[in-house]
């Protein structure tokens, strides 16, 4: 990128020179928001799944950046898993230009090759000639090493490619943007972090917001309506996948266009099986980080900020479903190390930061929530099936998922406050470009890897207790479990050789 940047220097000078001190205005050249192509972050777009490509729509209209390459394993398939059988064909319709494009395809549609359909025939449309300009790669190593015309990556792969593909991207001075996590081991996202320290490129976990609920909760705090915080508790309904709990052992084909090895990356090899791509593989401890990886950066992350949350947890402890299978009719147990449970509740222990004292954060997901508070314990009440509950050794707040409009439980201490803080929806597109304009004016983004390590580091402790099956202690100075040594293993990641990072 530092390249770049000082051709965009030169090109600037050059024209200046050219023309003496006359300077001609933007809008003349090209209209009131035009930008020239020089001053647009050029993004190389690894991973066109059902996120992947909504992502790209909303990408493709934003006139700061132009997207010159795409990248998936995949070629082209109707196998992807969504919220709906036609939303993303009607996505892909509307990008392209042919609002009834896909009406005869059964299932729903992804890969790279619809990747580059969307960029190519947006960009056409709107230039009003042809264009195939697109790059479109199988291997994510190949675009890297080779494609010179980008400034930045987006990463929309699973979980367990975010830290390989960073890393690599970095090495070769380009910014890196990631769905969450940063990885799906604590090891790997250590190492990612660093690398962002020493090449210096810029970086962004798109979890990043402002939620405006958790500066009202602050102030509630800092004033005291609850006393000294003692527990958070945050819930999701989530998981919206199936869930499993041993490796599948039906015999499956690869499907045609489908690189698998490439798909499986750093993980040991094994036989294709859909259960393990597309939205599923959040499910599994190779692929995914579970549902507090998918969910819990969105509420924890901005809540972290906002109080001052700067260290990992010192212990974890998790609890999560159970299974059993009947075999010559004896029930037994299903020994589960491969993936996350159906649901599971997690307490994490913080120790005192500046501005807090010591607390306790509890997770829950797959329909479990705590308990419903006493004040609260009438007939008609409910918690919602989503939610975040603050509790001070004097009162307590009940919030949205993400700390939406927090609400002090008391009545009496209710009335009393004065809630001056009106509640904002986010602008999404808003949070986009804020990564987006950090990442031209090669500034440190406010959603920057440096600043995430202590909620990765909680989110992903979470699997590594269920694993354990027992409560654990963690130096995060040494990233080192204390009081159980083979516990340790789950912080790190087996290797495929070649893949080692």
């Amino acid at each position: 990128m530092a390249q770049n940047i000082k051709r965009r220097k030169f090109i600037k000078n050059s024209l200046n020179a050219s023309v003496g001190f006359t300077i001609v205005p933007r809008n003349v050249l090209g209209g009131k928001d035009f930008m020239s192509p020089n001053d647009k972050l050029r993004i190389a777009y690894i991973g066109c799944g059902t996120q992947g490509i909504r992502e790209i729509n909303s990408l493709l209209k934003n006139e700061k950046v132009e997207i010159v390459s795409v990248c998936d394993p995949n070629k082209y398939s109707t196998d992807y898993l969504d919220w709906s059988i036609n939303g993303i064909k009607n996505l892909i319709g509307e990008t392209i230009g042919k609002l009834d494009w896909g009406k005869n395809i059964n299932g729903i549609p992804g890969g790279r090759d619809i990747g580059k359909l969307m960029v190519d025939s947006y960009y056409s449309n709107r230039s009003g000639r042809k264009i195939k300009g697109c790059l479109s790669y199988e291997d994510f190593r190949e675009l890297i090493d080779n494609d010179k015309h980008f400034d930045a990556v987006k990463v929309m792969t699973p979980d367990h490619l975010h830290a390989t593909i960073s890393i690599a991207a970095m090495e070769k001075g380009k910014h890196v943007v990631i769905h969450k996590p940063i990885a799906n081991r604590i090891h790997e996202a250590r190492v990612t972090i660093e690398k962002a320290k020493k090449t210096d490129v810029k970086t962004h976990l798109l979890a990043y917001s402002k939620i405006p609920g958790n500066k009202n909760l602050k102030k509630m705090i800092d004033e005291g309506y609850i006393g000294k915080l003692k527990e958070i508790h945050n819930w999701s309904n989530r998981p919206v996948w199936p869930q499993w709990a041993s490796n599948p052992n039906e015999k499956m084909e690869i499907p045609n266009g489908m690189n698998w090895d490439l798909w499986l990356g750093p993980v040991p090899k094994r036989p294709y099986h859909p259960y393990y791509t597309h939205m599923t593989f959040r499910g599994w401890y190779d692929f995914g980080a579970g549902t507090i990886g998918d969910m819990g950066h969105y509420s924890l992350w901005p809540l972290f900020m906002t109080l001052g949350v700067e260290k990992s947890p010192y212990c974890v402890e998790a609890n999560g479903t159970t299974n059993r299978q009947i075999v010559n009719n004896v029930s037994k147990v299903i020994e589960n190390d491969v993936a996350f449970p159906y649901s599971s509740s997690m307490k994490f222990k913080f120790a005192e930061h500046k501005n807090l004292p010591k607390f306790d954060l509890f997770w829950y997901d797959g329909g479990l929530k705590p308990k419903i508070p006493e004040e609260l314990n009438r007939k008609e009440f409910n918690l919602p099936a989503e939610g975040m509950m603050f509790i001070g050794d004097k009162g307590k707040i009940l919030a949205g998922f993400r700390c939406e409009n927090p609400k002090l439980i008391s009545e009496s201490k209710a009335k009393k406050y004065n809630y001056g803080i009106t509640e904002q929806k986010v602008n999404i597109e808003k949070r986009e470009n804020t990564w987006i304009e950090s990442f031209i004016n090669n500034q440190e983004s406010p959603g920057s890897f440096l600043k995430a390590t202590a909620v990765t580091e909680t989110i992903l402790l979470g699997a590594v207790a269920l694993r354990a099956k027992r409560r654990l202690f963690y130096d995060s100075e040494r990233m080192k479990i204390t009081n159980h040594e083979d516990s340790n293993k789950y912080l790190y990641r087996n290797y495929r050789k070649g893949w080692e990072l």
